[in-house]
This record gives structure tokens, C-alpha cells and sequence, in this order.
């Protein structure tokens, strides 16, 4: 079974994050970025209210990596009202088909 694997400081609101970036859709693939293990860790710092979001792309090259960066930043900033929000593009480790979840398994009919 492959569920989305997050490295977070706090599961809860981790879990509210993961709802709002179901919404956040790579274009080209037509899968959100949660389902397709785009999103590597989620830390919350309640003293400065600030949201930390590590994410990936599926290349490097991705042409919509502002456009899916954009869509992380919106997303997490309309769940959790009153913090910043800042979001880091890795490319360590490098993504793979192997991240996907089974729901975005199914969606793909992978």
C-alpha cells in the first residue's frame, strides 16, 4: 500500500494540508500534487505563525513549476489563515513514479 508519505512536526495540520493540496493540480499530468508525492515535508511554527512546505516537481524542466508552486503557496496560505507561508522547490530526492499514491495509482490506472 502506498499512502502520501509527509515528514511533518505536527500530523493534524499536516493532514489539513494535504486536503487543501489535493486541490493543486499538475497540469500535465491532471493529478494533484499530494496524490503524486510531490510533497516531501510540512513543519508548522506556532511562535512565528509560519508554514515551511518542501515540495518537488516531476523534473527539473517542468514548464509548470511556477504555476504548481503558485498553487502550493495559495493553498496552504487559504487553510491556515494568518501565517506565512514559505515553500522550497528540492529536487533531492528526485521524484519517481514509485511516490504516487494508490489513489493517484488508480486515477492514472497505473
Amino acid at each position: 500500500m502506498n499512502e502520501i508519505k509527509i515528514i511533518t512536526n505536527d500530523n493534524e495540520k499536516t493532514a489539513k494540508a494535504i486536503e487543501a493540496l489535493k486541490f493543486v493540480m499538475d497540469p500535465e499530468i491532471g493529478l494533484n500534487v499530494a496524490d503524486l508525492g510531490l510533497i516531501y515535508q510540512i513543519d508548522f511554527d506556532e511562535t512565528e505563525k509560519k508554514v515551511f512546505c518542501t515540495h518537488t516537481l516531476t523534473t527539473q524542466f517542468c514548464p509548470m513549476g511556477d504555476a504548481i508552486q503558485s498553487g502550493v503557496i495559495n493553498a496552504l496560505e487559504e487553510t491556515f489563515k494568518g501565517y506565512e507561508i514559505i515553500a522550497k522547490v528540492v529536487f533531492e530526492p528526485h521524484w519517481n513514479a514509485e511516490m504516487i499514491s494508490d489513489d493517484g495509482r488508480d486515477f492514472l490506472n497505473l
